[in-house]
C-alpha cells in the first residue's frame, strides 16, 4: 500500500509499466467537466472509473481484495478515510473471490485508517485489502484500475 500526493506520483512511475500513464491520465485531465462512469484507457489493462458517493461509516465499509487489478484511489473532493490491512491477515472472508466482478469481501477490521484529502492518491496491491469510502459526507474520487503484471 501506498499513499502520497499526486505532486509526488513520479517516484512510483517504475513500479509498474502503466503507472506513468495512469498519472498523467490524474494529472491533465480535467474532472470538472467528466462525468461520472467507467472509462477504458487502454481496453481493459487501464480503466478509470469516475465516481461520486456519499460516505459511510467504518462499520459499514467492509474490507475488499482485488487479484487482477491494482487500485490506484485518488480523491478529488471529500475526505475519504480508507481502511487497510494485509489479504494474508484476513481471516473473515463473506464470500468467495468473484474472477467475473474482481472482488472478494471481508469481514476482517483494518488493521488501520488513512485519511485521504483531496489531492492525495492511495495505491492498493493485490496483496492489500482496503475499504474505502469512509466519511462524513460526499467523496468523489477517481479509481485506476491497473491491471497486476
Amino acid at each position: 500500500m501506498i499513499f502520497d500526493k499526486l505532486c509526488n506520483a513520479d517516484r512510483y512511475a517504475a513500479l509498474h509499466p502503466l503507472f506513468a500513464e495512469a498519472f498523467d491520465y490524474l494529472r491533465f485531465t480535467d474532472f470538472i467537466q467528466i462525468e461520472n462512469g467507467r472509462y477504458p484507457l487502454q481496453g481493459e489493462r487501464l480503466i478509470a472509473i469516475v465516481e461520486g458517493a456519499q460516505g459511510r461509516s467504518r462499520e459499514n465499509a467492509p474490507l475488499e481484495r482485488h487479484r487482477r487489478y491494482i487500485d490506484i484511489q485518488f480523491v478529488l473532493s471529500g475526505h475519504d478515510e480508507m481502511g487497510w490491512r494485509p489479504v494474508s491477515e484476513c481471516q473473515q472472508p463473506t464470500c468467495d473471490y468473484s474472477a467475473e466482478r474482481d472482488i472478494q469481501f471481508f469481514r476482517d477490521a483494518p488493521a488501520s485508517w488513512i485519511g485521504t484529502p483531496p489531492g492525495a492518491f492511495c495505491i492498493f496491491f493485490p496483496e492489500d485489502a482496503h475499504a474505502p469510502l469512509v466519511s462524513e459526507g460526499a467523496i468523489r474520487k477517481v479509481i485506476l484500475k491497473v491491471e497486476a503484471v
